[in-house]
């Protein structure tokens, strides 16, 4: 769980810091982008090779390497002086750190009996959804008390002491296997991945397919997983083994995490900018707000393991998915006078959703899936997490600029003197005559653009998750009948 929480938290905890680091490094607001970019990047490629290197090397030997990598990789990131070395070191440290989440969920799962699995996917869910939640408060606060350089030198203590611990608990390796690695196809689904981050990370600020760059970089995506297909298909020994997707648990759960990692990572990066920008917010008080989130997901996840034995896992998804719905419809309802204890209970009901969904979703995932399938198939577990979260990031954001557009010119409309909504204003800005009063209806506008926005977003969001519910009636919960021809070799949960 330690080593989740570090990798996790590093997906988020230098956002609010990017202002800091940009003055330091002498860099762009377009350049200090790549500080976030380069690290997501890395860690998707990365992800993929995971359960074949783990095959390789060894589980334990391969937790220990990434471990260190990511504590060297982390300091260096500290050390930096100039962006390209930043850049650099970023990418080493999403390299070294992309092994950590899906060898975590794969040494619990191998180290538990199946009955004890939702307990563990409990523990180890806090560190995959607090890790996000955290990251901009922990690194708004040392930002503040000391600099953004304790951002990175904050996983050293982490690091070291994870490493002593894996090193005395992990059982030694054995069994390597010495199996042949598809290069062709590893190469063609790391340009598709690398291409199709770059589009989402670049889309908002290049205008999305109005720029010669984001279409290139559309096509390089689209091509390249086509031909990734095409080899799968035909080579004799796919980099991805196919049988993993004919596991309907397993293709169900893929699909689902993909829409957790939305709504728990998108919903992340709109609130801060909602409270700092719309609201006035400090980014001490921005990062305490967002924090009780994390307050609900520990009372779901300490709750759902146990629950989880008693309860069908599907009822226990719907029960997550149905008050992460409820959350977003409230967080719909927010305006510009929205009282802080509104925003920190919807947060908590989201948190608690969140939580509530994770657990047993990664229970029953992998319920049906053989042992030794599970280094690959915890990978591709957090890939699609991660590739969810990255979408939804970039949608969010895109249709959030869209329609404050849409509504800034919806409302400029309204804008004149007979306006009775706006005539105490107007009046009391020094009305549209003066410069004064011109900027602050101008100011005025664009607040409230943004806020019906914002609510268009989190409709949005509400709309998916409920959309998403009939997915839960392909998880199977009992094993097949003899003679079923879906039936899987595994007992699944009792």
């Amino acid at each position: 769980m330690a080593a989740t929480l570090m990798q996790t938290l590093d997906a988020t905890i230098a956002n609010v810091a990017l202002p800091h680091m940009q003055g330091a490094l002498g860099a762009t607001p377009d350049q200090i982008s790549w500080v976030l970019t380069s690290y997501t990047i890395a860690a998707a490629i990365a992800m993929t090779p995971t359960g074949w290197i783990a095959d390789r090397i060894g589980m334990k030997r391969l937790f220990l390497i990434s471990v260190a990598g990511f504590a060297i990789a982390s300091v260096l990131c500290g050390l930096s002086t100039t962006l390209p070395e930043m850049v650099a070191f970023r990418l080493m440290q999403g390299l070294f750190g992309a092994a950590l989440v899906p060898l975590s969920q794969t040494v619990l799962l191998d180290t538990y009996p199946p009955e004890e699995h939702a307990s563990a996917m409990a523990l180890w869910g806090m560190g995959v959804t607090l890790g996000p939640i955290l990251g901009p408060t922990l690194g708004g606060w040392l930002t503040e008390v000391y600099n953004w350089r304790w951002v990175f030198f904050i996983n050293l203590p982490v690091a070291i002491l994870t490493f002593i611990g894996l090193s005395t608990s992990l059982v030694p390796d054995s069994g390597i296997k010495k199996t042949r690695f598809d290069m062709l196809g590893f190469a063609l689904l790391s340009v598709a991945l690398f291409a199709l981050q770059l589009l989402l990370d670049r889309g908002e600020t290049k205008g999305w397919f109005g720029s010669p760059e984001i279409v290139i970089e559309a096509g390089v995506a689209l091509f390249s997983f086509y031909l990734f297909l095409v080899h799968q298909l035909t080579t004799p020994r796919p980099f991805l083994p196919l049988h993993l997707f004919i596991d309907r648990n397993f293709a169900a759960g893929l699909v689902m995490i993909g829409i957790v990692g939305v709504v728990l990572f998108a919903t992340s990066a709109l609130l801060p900018p909602f409270l700092q920008n719309l609201l006035d917010y400090p980014v001490l008080t921005t990062g305490l707000v967002v924090a009780p989130r994390g307050i609900g997901t520990m009372i779901a996840m300490r709750g759902v393991g146990r629950l989880s034995r008693h309860l069908d896992p599907r009822l226990v998804m719907l029960i997550g998915m149905s008050s992460t719905t409820v959350s977003l419809y409230w967080m719909a309802g927010f305006t510009l006078d929205e009282p802080m204890s509104d925003i920190i209970f919807a947060g908590m009901l989201q948190g608690f959703g969140i939580g509530t969904t994770f657990v047993p979703l990664s229970t029953v995932t992998f319920a049906t899936l053989a042992p030794h399938d599970r280094g690959y198939g915890t990978s591709l577990f957090s890939l699609f997490r991660n590739v969810g979260s990255s979408i939804g990031i970039a949608l969010a954001f895109a249709y959030e600029a869209h329609m404050t557009s849409v509504n800034h010119a919806y409302l400029t409309e309204h804008v004149n003197a007979y306006n009775p909504a706006l005539r105490e204003y107007i009046n009391a800005s020094g009305g549209l005559d003066s410069a004064m009063g011109l900027a602050g209806i101008v100011s005025e506008v664009q607040r409230q653009a943004g806020m019906i926005a914002l609510i268009d977003d989190f409709k949005l969001m509400a709309w998916g998750v409920l959309l998403a519910l009939p997915l839960l009636l392909l998880f199977r919960i009992k094993p097949a009948k003899p003679g079923d021809p879906d039936e899987f070799d595994h007992v699944v949960m009792d």
